[in-house]
């Protein structure tokens, strides 16, 4: 489900019946626990920008404020949460929901500053935790979220020597469409597990059997990464400053891309 209709249905939700946000972990058929001592209801919120964090809290008790920063529309807040922005009025009463265009410049404001959330959560994966396809000296980098078998994916590798040829660097990490768990996740795990990650992951989507292995793997970890900036598909790829590219591009247009975005003024945040 596309993330944007998640956040509004939990918030909707949540202003319906804020007491349904509680899930029960319970084990079916187990005993109830024993139900602990009443705990005291969590402080309200203090100082700037106090009334938006409330008026959150109160409706989805799980959401968490990533940050709250000045906003173009008067009276409102830029509120991010969860990697996507949405808008907050500052007495915590109102929440818009949808993109932000300029319409002078036709630009997305709300896509450049859900742009600069993802490259702060992008740039903190290390590069020894992905798998890397370089040219000598590139002069884009893009991540690219990636399925062992999807149709797309493995189009986009049989290409790599074509993206790496026009100074493109194709970083992975490993979305498993079909969850955690699944065969998918288990081809991706051996791939990582491999003593050559590059040739075992290019055989991989050739469809050509890789050894089973174990070992400590980042493949969760990048699942959950992915959610976390809204990956809903693969290929999924992002340029170096968190711009989302969407899905597998020819490697003459995914160039084009790349540079028209390094021509953009950068943006102060």
């Amino acid at each position: 489900m596309n993330r944007t209709i998640v956040l509004a249905t939990s918030i909707a939700l949540g202003l319906a019946v804020a007491t349904a946000c509680a899930q029960s972990t319970a084990t079916p058929g187990a005993k109830p626990a024993a139900r602990p001592a009443a705990a005291a209801p969590a402080a309200p919120a203090t100082g700037l920008d106090a009334a938006i964090r409330n008026a959150v809290a109160k409706a989805v008790p799980d959401t968490k404020i990533d940050s709250i920063k000045p906003s173009l529309i008067a009276g409102y807040k830029e509120v991010a949460i969860g990697g996507q922005v949405v808008y907050v009025s500052t007495d915590g009463k109102y929440l818009i929901q949808g993109s932000l265009i300029e319409l002078g410049s036709k630009e997305n404001l709300t896509d450049a500053s859900e742009a600069v959330i993802r490259r702060s959560v992008l740039d903190a994966v290390p590069r020894e935790r992905r798998i890397v396809f370089a040219p000598p000296n590139p002069k884009y980098r893009i991540t690219v979220f990636t399925d062992i078998d999807c149709g797309y994916c493995r189009k986009l590798h049989a290409q790599i020597g074509e993206y790496m040829k026009e100074g493109i660097s194709v970083e992975y990490l490993f979305f498993p469409r079909a969850g955690l768990n699944s065969e998918s996740y288990t081809k991706a795990v051996n791939v990582w597990c491999a003593p050559d990650r590059r040739t075992a992951l290019t055989e991989a989507k050739l469809d050509k059997p890789v050894a089973k292995k174990t070992c400590a793997n980042p493949v969760a970890a990048d699942f959950e990464l992915g959610h976390r900036v809204g990956v809903d598909g693969t290929p999924a790829i992002y340029a170096s400053d968190g711009t989302q590219l969407g899905g597998y591009l020819p490697p003459d247009q995914m160039l084009a891309r790349l540079q028209k975005i390094a021509a953009k003024p950068v943006a102060a945040n």
